[in-house]
C-alpha cells in the first residue's frame, strides 16, 4: 500500500496535493480526512490547513499481471494479452495468444508452475488469501471435461471388475474434479493416496474388492487357492488312471469244469532236475 498525506486551504485542494505526490488520479485513489481545516479568528489569528490522507492498493490480480507479463516476456512472447476475469476470493488470468501451447507443458505442468508463482506474488500484495487461476486458450475447460470422462469410466470399470484402480499422479484440483465425477456414479468411491508429487486417486466399490478364487501359486503337491476367510488351501486336481496302467483281467474259466477244481491250482509237469541228473560216488 501507497500512501500519502496532503494539505490544503479546503479538502480538495488536499486531496489533489497528496494523489499529485503519488503520481496518481484523484479517482484511482482512496482517502481519508484527518483535519478539516479551520477558519482564522478575526482573519488573523488561529485557523489551520485541512489534512487528508490518500492511499493506494495494490490490485493482487495486477500485480500477477505483470508478473506473468515479464516471465512470457523473457519465453519470448513479450505482446501476450493477459485478461482479468474477477472472482469472488481471487481472479481468473487468461492468456490470449496464438501458438504458445508449449506453455501449457506435459499435461500443464509448465501452466500448474505459472500459476502458482502468479499466486504467490498475488498473495504477497494482498492481507488475505487470494487464489489466483491461469487458462491457456480454454484449455482448463478441455482438461476439466476429460477427467470428468475418465472418472465416470473408471468408476464403472471398478465396479464391473470388482477390484480399486489407481489413476496416475494430478495436482489437488484435478484430484478434485475426479472425486465429484466419481460421486454420480452409484456404488463407486474414491480417496487419494501417496505423499506430495505422487498422490493420485484410487476408484473402487463402495462395498470393497471382491475375492478373487485365483491361483496363488503351483508345485509339486498341487496348487494353492485362496479361501474366503483370506487362508490358503491346496487344490489338488481329480486323479486319472493312465490306459496303459490298467492290470489285465483273469482268463475266464470254462463252464463244464468241476466246481471244485475252479479255484485249484493248475498242475505242471515236472521234467527233472535243472541240471539234470546228480550221481554220488561212494
Amino acid at each position: 500500500m501507497r500512501e500519502a498525506i496532503g494539505t490544503g486551504e479546503t479538502v480538495e485542494l488536499a486531496k489533489e496535493a497528496a494523489c499529485k505526490e503519488l503520481g496518481v488520479e484523484s479517482y484511482e485513489a482512496e482517502f481519508e480526512i484527518l483535519e478539516l481545516p479551520t477558519k482564522k479568528t478575526f482573519g488573523i489569528f488561529g485557523g489551520s490547513p485541512a489534512k487528508v490522507r490518500v492511499y493506494l492498493e495494490d490490485d493482487p490480480a495486477e500485480a500477477a499481471k505483470e508478473y506473468l507479463r515479464k516471465i512470457l516476456g523473457c519465453m519470448g512472447i513479450p505482446d501476450a494479452e493477459i485478461s482479468i476475469k474477477k472472482e469472488e476470493g481471487g481472479a481468473l488470468l487468461s492468456i490470449e495468444e496464438d501458438n504458445i501451447g508449449f506453455i501449457i507443458g506435459h499435461r500443464g505442468e509448465t501452466l500448474d508452475a505459472l500459476q502458482y508463482l502468479a499466486g504467490l506474488v498475488a498473495n504477497h500484495v494482498g492481507s488475505g488469501y487470494y487464489r489466483v487461476a491461469l487458462d491457456i486458450g480454454n484449455y482448463r475447460e478441455k482438461r476439466r471435461e476429460t477427467l470428468e470422462s475418465l472418472g465416470k469410466k473408471m468408476a464403472e470399470k471398478s465396479l464391473r471388475i470388482g477390484r480399486n484402480t489407481s489413476l496416475e499422479p494430478m495436482n489437488p484440483y484435478e484430484r478434485r474434479i475426479i472425486h465429484t465425477a466419481v460421486q454420480t456414479v452409484e456404488g463407486a468411491k474414491s480417496w487419494s493416496e501417496g505423499e506430495d508429487l505422487e498422490r493420485h486417486v484410487v476408484i473402487g466399490p463402495i462395498a470393497g474388492e471382491r475375492v478373487q478364487h485365483r491361483p496363488v501359486h503351483g508345485g509339486r503337491n498341487g496348487s494353492y487357492v485362496r479361501r474366503p476367510d483370506g487362508q490358503q488351501q491346496r487344490a489338488r486336481a481329480p486323479y486319472h488312471r493312465p490306459q496303459g496302467d490298467r492290470p489285465a483281467a483273469p482268463a475266464a474259466v470254462p463252464a463244464s469244469a468241476p466246481a471244485e477244481n475252479q479255484f485249484r491250482p493248475a498242475k505242471t509237469e515236472s521234467k527233472g532236475s535243472l541240471y539234470g541228473k546228480i550221481s554220488v560216488d561212494r
